[in-house]
């Protein structure tokens, strides 16, 4: 494996993480990173959109010190993986399946460097689809947890007709590389100040995730292409339309959610025979990025579920 950079100065990781370079089967280089100190199992730890590793460094500590290993990845077109516009900025995918090219990887990676047994899936927002999606595909995996999953996008009202008829007609008048209405190049957490920000009520975690930014620009992503959108909300309809996995799963939803639809959510829970719902009080969109005391219910809950579906087996 092809060695690749990781910026652990502004990551909070620890340490023994090894960071590498991997090709997707269509040739896309995605940059991965595992921690494989556990014995309790391993965490396929899927971010979201615009996410990369440095951003996950807490994340992992935290279930190091529960006794779990974790892999992860940026996925394509974001992080340090390869962009796939002349714009660096904008975050976009041809078709939304791509992304099960790079859980390819990332599930390969993990057969290679032998990480410890049993696997286990924490996917948050967009990664929270394509996790869902590979649970469907035959992902072997002993129980699933998602942080605000991505099964259905938040849209204004009064905007949802326009962004759905601009996504939609952009593959056939040649747009799909344009930026989706509302957004632009700027990255949301470079400009947006703390108070009342969509993802964290933690100041600490927010202004961990600006220095990020500032030290290391290279990491930002700015909106998503209207090709993004148009692939984002016609996966998210197929999801709904699939009858619930049969993997044990728990489900976080910030009670003040305003990014991923909170009502699709629900209802794929509602129909989850081993699935449960966890809505946590005052939180925002990135419980794993929220404050102390909140991160440590979710782990707990990721343990507890972890340890039961290990019994269980």
């Amino acid at each position: 494996m092809e060695t690749a950079p990781f910026h652990s100065e502004v990551a909070d990781a620890p340490e023994g993480g090894v960071f590498f370079w991997r090709h997707a089967d269509d040739g896309v280089r995605l940059r991965l990173g595992a921690w494989r100190e556990g014995d309790r199992g391993s965490v396929l730890l899927l971010n979201g959109r615009t996410e990369y590793l440095e951003k996950y460094g807490s994340t992992v500590r935290d279930l190091q010190a529960r006794g779990y290993a974790a892999i992860s990845l940026d996925w394509r077109g974001q992080g340090l993986s390869d962009r796939l516009l002349p714009d660096p900025e904008i975050g976009h995918v041809e078709r939304f399946p791509d992304y099960q090219k790079d859980m390819a990887e990332l599930v390969a990676a993990a057969e290679e460097l032998d990480m410890p047994r049993p696997w286990f899936l924490l996917g948050h927002s967009m990664g929270g689809a394509i996790g869902l999606r590979a649970l469907h595909e035959g992902l072997d995996v002993r129980a699933a947890a998602f942080s605000a999953p991505m099964w259905g996008i938040l849209i204004a009202p009064w905007l949802r007709p326009l962004a759905i008829a601009l996504a939609s007609g952009s593959r056939w008048i040649g747009q799909r590389h344009r930026y989706a209405p509302g957004t632009g190049p700027d990255s949301y957490v470079a400009t947006a100040p703390f108070d009342d920000n969509l993802l964290t009520t933690d100041r600490k975690m927010y202004e961990m995730m600006q220095r990020q930014l500032a030290a290391h620009p290279e990491l930002a992503l700015g909106g998503p292409s209207l090709g993004w959108l148009h692939e984002a909300l016609a996966e998210t309809r197929a999801l709904a339309r699939l009858p619930a996995p049969e993997t044990p799963g728990i489900v976080f939803l910030g009670a003040n959610e305003r990014i991923v639809d909170a009502r699709s959510v629900i209802a794929r829970i509602r129909g989850w025979p081993r699935g449960e719902l966890d809505i946590i009080p005052g939180a925002e969109h990135e419980v794993l990025m929220e404050t102390p005391e909140v991160r440590q219910h979710v782990h707990a809950l990721m343990e507890r579920l972890f340890s039961s579906a290990t019994a269980d087996s």
